[in-house]
């Protein structure tokens, strides 16, 4: 539909957009990238909208300067492994390692980039692991499994039977990265989100409304780590 944007220090780039579902005006600020939307309903007028996010304004700026600013993956900083946080060092080595206490990487080369890798390789065993392991549990098998950088959601399961997950759930307690692969392999018995499926994930992970409110509560924090040099 279009941008707007509000005068001030700073200024801020609203996007907007129209949806023939919405019901109301809403303003939506990404807790990933901060970025700002103002929803409006199919027929309302824009300058509806307009006066709206003005009348907002107050709330959004002090929203903004409350979000966490991104972590970079550098040496000093640490990162967040299996829901524990451990430094980044350089390595007296020639290659990088992901060890129980620290990650290390070489000299002279993107620390950012050796974290992501090793976080990644690290993420496609554990989760592997986990689908063999609930796959055999419902007697069901997938057809292929993807690690992916994803925004949206941390797994999907397509029609064909193909897992994809976010490489980032390496970050988050083992147990949360079990649910993610319980609620995933459940699709390939139940398609959908109706009380059946819902079943399937409490038979593979009884404690799946504790690990789903973690996702909930602190996922957006893995999301804000950077891993570009």
């Amino acid at each position: 539909m279009g941008r707007h944007t509000l005068k001030g220090n700073p200024p801020i780039e609203v996007v907007l957009r129209r949806s023939i579902r919405a019901k109301r005006l809403s303003l939506r600020v990404s807790r990933l990238d901060g970025r700002v939307t103002l929803t409006l309903p199919r027929f309302a007028p824009e300058r509806e909208g307009i006066a709206f996010l003005r009348a907002k304004e107050p709330w959004l700026r002090g929203h903004l300067a409350d979000m966490r600013p991104a972590m970079v993956a550098r040496i000093g900083e640490s990162v967040p492994v299996r829901g524990v946080a451990v430094p980044i060092v350089e390595s007296a080595g020639k290659r990088a390692r992901l060890l129980e206490d620290r990650v290390e990487v070489t000299a002279g080369a993107r620390a950012a980039a050796q974290t992501k890798a090793l976080l990644r390789y690290a993420a496609r065993d554990a989760l592997a692991q986990a689908s063999d392991h609930y796959a055999q549990q419902v007697g069901k098998s997938y057809s292929r499994l993807s690690i992916r950088d994803t925004r949206s959601r941390w797994g999907s399961c397509s029609s064909t039977g193909a897992l994809m997950y976010s490489w980032r759930l390496i970050m988050a307690p083992p147990a949360v990265l079990d649910y993610v692969a319980a609620h995933e392999v459940a699709h390939l018995v139940e398609m959908n989100h109706q009380p059946a499926f819902w079943s399937v994930v409490e038979q593979l992970c009884p404690d799946y409304d504790r690990q789903r409110q973690w996702l909930r509560d602190e996922g957006d924090k893995l999301q804000r780590i950077v891993f570009d040099d």
